[in-house]
């Protein structure tokens, strides 16, 4: 049913998903309708779809981000820390900086030096601010290995799909944290990986999906 959640507005796209049972959180609805997904992508973007944006990475379905909104939302509270790797357009890291609020930060990763710089350009016209406080900060890194030095953060979003699970990731989420990943490579599949007060690591598949492949700077240019 996600897939019939197009609209023409992104209002109308946000109201479809909470129709469709995408998300229920309030936050999450606030978040998604301050964030107008046209300003993030020039093609198609009310549509509930994934779409390119370059370079040969895709910007994720919008049920797709509104799912990773809504299972993260424990770890998404105000004044928490967070890391979004493969961050492409900046979309869902802007969106991610509304739900932690003025005392949070989030932290956008990619590969792709164009990628970062289109991020920042996208938020800095959309919402500047954001950017001149440090709320969302983009850097320019490897995100499978994470981003060592804002760590330990309070959850982590992946954008991408990793061919194994992250030890690096895992290794940089509090106590307790949580981590919404796709995994896998022909089949694959979103882990909600959680990590208790006690440092314990549970793993839990959510659903199948298809995502493009979590890759470096060599592979992406090679075409790997």
């Amino acid at each position: 049913m996600a897939w019939f959640c197009s609209a023409n507005s992104n209002d109308g796209l946000i109201n479809n998903m909470k129709k469709a049972g995408i998300f229920k959180s309030e936050k999450v609805e606030q978040a998604m309708k301050s964030v107008d997904r046209g300003k993030y992508i020039s093609n198609q973007p009310y549509r509930d779809s994934p779409q390119q944006i370059g370079y040969g990475a895709t910007i994720s379905a919008p049920h797709m981000h509104a799912h990773a909104l809504e299972n993260l939302t424990p770890f998404l509270q105000p004044g928490m820390k967070v890391l979004d790797v493969g961050c492409g357009s900046g979309y869902l890291t802007a969106c991610i900086a509304e739900m932690v609020g003025p005392e949070g930060k989030v932290i956008g990763i990619d590969h792709i030096p164009q990628l970062v710089n289109k991020a920042k350009n996208n938020v800095m016209n959309d919402r500047p601010e954001l950017l001149e406080s440090q709320r969302v900060v983009f850097v320019l890194g490897d995100g499978r290995k994470g981003h060592p030095e804002e760590a330990p953060y309070d959850c982590i979003h992946v954008g991408a799909a990793a061919e194994t699970m992250p030890q690096d990731l895992i290794d940089q989420l509090k106590s307790p944290g949580r981590i919404f990943i796709p995994v896998g490579d022909n089949h694959q599949y979103i882990y909600q990986i959680d990590k208790d007060n006690e440092g314990n690591v549970t793993k839990k598949s959510l659903m199948g999906v298809m995502y493009v492949p979590l890759t470096d700077a060599q592979k992406q240019l090679r075409g790997d």
